[in-house]
């Protein structure tokens, strides 16, 4: 058995209507299933499903009382320390990702641009936003980040 592909990602939302307009209408992802667990005090609950029909987000209310990484930021200046730093999502056009999430209430953090990473140089074209919720995503330009395929190219060179 393997690993098939990243299942979901959980977000815990300061505001849980905000949260779920944010990623349905500024990013692309519907509504799948929608639930409430009172043994966990979730009131609402529902998992977003991305535009590639397979990747989701698991959204919970503010109130839940879950398992988590880190803790809460106390304000949103505060920076929550634990172990998720941030979302990525593969996009067709940064530029336009990113002036759209500006338009639906996300905070800019870094203008879309390219960086040039390690050796041999992997140029990646990317951008940052802090969503409405605070959560900080990256968005990207299709970069293939297998090393093997470098390593083909210089034994094809040699």
């Amino acid at each position: 058995m393997s690993i098939k592909g990243l299942a979901h990602v959980a977000i815990q939302a300061k505001n849980y209507q905000e949260t779920i307009a944010f990623y349905t209408r500024a990013l692309g992802f519907k509504v799948g299933h929608h639930w409430s667990l009172p043994s966990f005090q979730i009131e609402e609950a529902s998992m977003l499903i991305s535009p590639d029909g397979r990747t989701c987000l698991e959204i919970f209310d503010n109130e839940a009382v879950i398992p988590a990484q880190g803790k809460k930021a106390a304000s949103d200046e505060e920076i929550a320390h634990g172990a998720l730093l941030h979302l990525a999502f593969y996009v067709n056009q940064v530029d336009v990702i990113y002036q759209k999430s500006l338009a639906h209430g996300a905070k800019a953090y870094i203008e879309p641009s390219e960086l040039s990473l390690g050796e041999p140089p992997l140029l990646v074209r990317n951008a940052l936003v802090y969503s409405p919720n605070g959560e900080v995503i990256e968005f990207i330009e299709d970069v293939d980040f297998d090393r093997s395929i470098f390593l083909k190219e210089e034994q094809t060179l040699q």
